[in-house]
């Protein structure tokens, strides 16, 4: 029952209400996931701007020996983790959902849901089409500014168009686990997790095809989806099935990336041969597992954590703008790189090691006021639509027209 200000009948904290049976914990998790994609992303990624054409290149490429640290921000997993809990839990398939009226019911939550997937992405569509459409018109006409000229052909080129581009594959990805869930929700994560296993084998071992990786791009990332489904369910609640995850998919990371030649880096790095990510590997389907122990473990201390208000009042406004952070951030590195005038270090200059790493540190900060501008003005198509006008009732018509 709602009361003053923002206050829920025995809620230990002013602040935005949370919807009835929604865990707070899942949603801190969710930003936690949130800001390690954010941060790994303005870390390792650097648009080079050399007087040459813009391309990409990571530090973790002139500095190897960095490539453990990207273990800390690759936090996909978490992702699907809390899309599997949140969808199962929710009236897209949740235990006891049956009839006509819990189809209708699914079929709003579904709906719902995707809205709030896919808005976002047709507003950013929407404004770099027309980015790029002005960079082409702009090619055709005097030069009037070298620095226009230049920013222009960065806009037109595939290597700005990547970045824009990159966050989308997660999204196809996610929606397509979204509406398979009433298939899905039960699976035992033990299944997708032999078929990663059996495409790494094939791959790696039996010369088969490459395209074959491709597989794991959904098989890979049901794994940690259907260990939040199962949890959801009541299953992995206990301390122990988390060490046993931590342990056993982190331990099985590490021999696979220090014995059997799978790369350290969790995240993907220009010029490598194999990446974890692309298609995802038994290596990184691991690493989440070991992920996904961890976030069972630290679940009791994130919600002890959002018992208090300004924790929990922070979580819902990263919440409320997830889809736009999400979409945007990339946006903002590229805006910044080059927009700031001349080739400043550790933001236009090639990746060297430790050193461009620190100077990055310090572009960070602007990095986030140009995704706090991305938000305030793109976060509100992220609201759903105001539902329609409802009729009167048939009562009110007849007193109406009496």
């Amino acid at each position: 029952m709602r009361t003053e200000r923002g206050r829920t009948a025995g809620s230990p904290v002013p602040g935005p209400v949370a919807a009835p049976g929604r865990d707070r914990g899942i949603d801190a998790l969710r930003v936690v996931a949130i800001l390690g994609v954010v941060l790994g992303h303005w870390l390792v990624t650097a648009l080079v701007v050399d007087g040459g054409p813009a391309h990409v290149a990571s530090p973790l490429r002139a500095a190897p020996g960095l490539a453990p640290a990207s273990w800390v921000f690759q936090t996909l997993a978490l992702f699907f983790f809390v899309g599997g809990a949140v969808t199962a839990r929710g009236r897209g398939g949740g235990a006891g959902s049956g009839g006509g009226a819990a189809a209708g019911g699914r079929r709003a939550w579904l709906s719902a849901r995707l809205h709030r997937l896919f808005r976002p992405v047709l507003v950013l569509v929407a404004a770099w089409s027309a980015l790029l459409i002005g960079a082409v018109l702009w090619q055709y006409t005097p030069g009037l500014s070298r620095s226009v000229d230049a920013f222009t052909a960065a806009v037109r080129s595939r290597t700005v168009l990547k970045l824009v581009a990159s966050p989308l594959w997660f999204l196809l990805v996610y929606a397509a686990l979204t509406l398979a869930q009433p298939l899905v929700r039960r699976l035992h994560p033990g299944w997708p997790l032999a078929v990663v296993v059996a495409v790494d084998l094939g791959r790696f071992a039996f010369g088969a095809p490459g395209w074959i990786g491709w597989i794991n791009l959904g098989a890979g990332w049901l794994v940690p989806y259907c260990l939040g489904a199962a949890w959801s369910r009541g299953r992995l609640r206990s301390a122990r099935s988390g060490w046993v995850m931590l342990a056993g998919g982190l331990g099985a990371a590490v021999v696979l990336t220090g014995r059997l030649g799978y790369p350290v880096s969790m995240v993907g790095v220009p010029g490598q041969g194999i990446s974890n990510l692309n298609p995802p590997t038994l290596a990184a389907v691991a690493f989440g597992i070991g992920q996904c122990g961890l976030a069972l473990l630290i679940l009791p201390s994130l919600r002890r954590a959002m018992d208090r208000a300004r924790p929990w009042r922070a979580v819902t406004a990263v919440n409320r703008s997830a889809m736009t952070v999400f979409l945007w951030h990339q946006t903002s590195l590229l805006l910044v790189s080059l927009l700031v005038p001349g080739v400043m270090v550790g933001l236009q200059t090639v990746p060297d090691g430790a050193s461009w790493l620190a100077a990055r540190l310090l572009w960070l900060p602007v990095f986030a006021a140009g995704l706090a501008g991305c938000v305030a003005v793109f976060h509100r198509f992220e609201r759903p639509p105001p539902p329609p006008p409802r009729s009167p009732a048939p009562a009110r018509r007849a007193h109406v027209a009496a």
